[in-house]
């Protein structure tokens, strides 16, 4: 490995641990931000947060490895099918960036990507990313997703993956950075078979709040608008060209992967979904558009809780293993 920067892992999974109380958002001092962030992440990665999360698919095998990057080791948590139903041959890669932006880890999406990896079969890569504060912009977390993806093609033969057969799967700002990946992508002349944006937040700029679905769900069924706002805040810092930030705003859209946008429809950014289908659509890049109603936001990662989840799961399974050729 070489030297750099090392992004500390997550805790390792606890019994019983009490998830911390929601936080005043506008009044969140960095200090705040960093105790709860640590207790958030504590909880998500716990044995009793299995409950709302799901149960990992037992087909799969996981581990956490480092990426050596550029100036910096970047933890990824790698989903492979168990040698039975591995096939020995190499895999097609997903390459998958959680949600939360300032809060997360890629423990929290181990339902879905184990399921992932076992029922296609495919090798997840879940990227670790930076995660947002004062001094750590959303650009940090765009260059984290985006050099592990290039790090894994260049090396597919130690990782056993196929790059032939890559797509890149996202929620929320995880979609956001999977997005961007792939307009990368196309303009890096690394050609993935396709994107999967889950409740993707693709609007950073001076409007990411014009949009019905944040009038409509701003508040309820989630305080939703002020973490939010929170999460602008720290992305786009004064001074950040926002929109470069914004897939939504990218010059060109076409020539990119196909994808599936996944919507849920009580979301405050549900509309940014369907903004960015539709640009995708008016620029010829092949996009379905699937809703599921009456899903929140993070529905994706709480089978325990979201009865569509399954579903939603399901059809990405389909989607992928169709993109992918398996």
């Amino acid at each position: 490995m070489s030297e750099g920067t090392v992004t500390e892992r997550p805790p390792e999974p606890e019994d019983t641990v009490e998830r911390p109380p929601e936080p005043d958002w506008p009044t969140m001092t960095a200090e705040e931000l960093l105790t709860y962030r640590e207790a958030e992440n504590r909880f998500r990665a716990s044995a009793h947060a299995r409950v709302f999360l799901g149960d990992a698919d037992p087909g799969a095998t996981i581990e956490w490895q480092e990426v050596a990057l550029p100036g910096r080791e970047l933890p990824v948590r790698v989903y492979r099918p168990s040698p039975q139903r591995e096939g020995g041959a190499d895999l097609p890669l997903v390459l998958h960036v959680h949600g939360g932006g300032f809060v997360g880890t890629a423990v929290q999406c181990d339902w879905a990507n184990s399921h992932v990896a076992a029922e296609l079969p495919a090798v997840v890569v879940s990227v670790e990313h930076r995660l947002l504060a004062p001094g750590t912009p959303l650009a940090a977390a765009v260059d984290d997703g985006w050099d592990v993806l290039r790090h894994v093609v260049r090396h597919a033969a130690q990782w056993g993956v196929d790059p032939a057969r890559t797509a890149v799967l996202g929620e929320s700002c995880g979609a956001l950075i999977s997005a961007l990946a792939a307009i990368r992508s196309r303009e890096a002349g690394l050609r993935l078979k396709a994107q999967v944006l889950v409740n993707p937040a693709v609007d950073v700029s001076e409007t990411m709040f014009d949009y019905a679905s944040i009038a409509e769900y701003g508040y309820s069924p989630t305080r939703a608008e002020p973490q939010l706002r929170f999460f602008q805040q720290l992305a786009v810092p004064p001074g950040t060209d926002a929109r470069a930030l914004s897939p939504l705003y990218a010059d060109s859209l076409s020539g990119l992967a196909p994808a599936l946008v996944v919507v849920p429809t009580q979301d405050a950014v549900a509309d940014h979904g369907r903004s960015y289908a539709e640009r995708l659509k008016a620029a010829g890049t092949p996009v379905r558009l699937t809703e599921y109603p009456g899903a929140r936001h993070a529905f994706l990662t709480l089978p325990g809780m979201e009865s569509q989840a399954e579903a939603a799961r399901t059809e990405i399974l389909e989607f992928l293993r169709t993109a992918l050729a398996i």
